[in-house]
C-alpha cells in the first residue's frame, strides 16, 4: 500500500503560480512511476504529467507543455508539480498517483496507477 497526500492547492490569479507536493508514505516511493492528473467540474480526470522512476524521464500533456514541471525527490518520498503561467482553464482538483512502469519509463494511462491521493483544488481566477 502507498498512501499519497497532495498540498498546495489554492485560489490564485491568471499568470500565477503554484507548487503543489504529493507526500508519499508506506511502500518504497522510488518504486513507484508518479503522475499528476486533474479533473475539472463536469469533465472527466485527464492526465497531466508523469516522471519515471529514474526521475529521467517525463511527460507532459500538450496543454502545459512549457508551463507545468514534473519533479520528485526520492530521498523524501514527494513528487511535485510545479505549475506556472496559471489560466482559468487549469482550475481543477490535481491528484498524484503512483503507478507501475519500467525503471525509466513513464505512463499516462490512469489504469496503471494503482494508488490515489486525496485531490488538491487549484482555482484561477481571471
Amino acid at each position: 500500500q502507498v498512501q499519497l497526500l497532495e498540498s498546495g492547492g489554492g485560489l490564485v490569479q491568471a499568470g500565477g503560480s503554484l507548487r503543489l507536493s504529493c507526500a508519499a508514505s508506506g511502500r518504497t516511493f522510488s518504486d513507484y512511476t508518479m503522475g499528476w492528473f486533474r479533473q475539472a467540474p463536469g469533465k472527466d480526470r485527464e492526465f497531466v504529467a508523469a516522471i519515471s522512476r529514474s526521475r529521467t524521464n517525463t511527460y507532459y500533456v500538450d496543454s502545459v507543455k512549457g508551463r507545468f514541471t514534473i519533479s520528485r525527490d526520492n530521498a523524501k518520498n514527494t513528487a511535485y508539480l510545479q505549475i506556472n503561467s496559471l489560466k482559468p482553464e487549469d482550475t481543477a482538483v490535481y491528484y498524484c498517483a503512483a503507478g507501475t512502469a519500467a525503471y525509466s519509463r513513464v505512463t499516462t494511462d490512469m489504469r496503471d496507477y494503482a494508488y490515489w491521493g486525496q485531490g488538491t483544488q487549484v482555482t484561477v481566477s481571471s
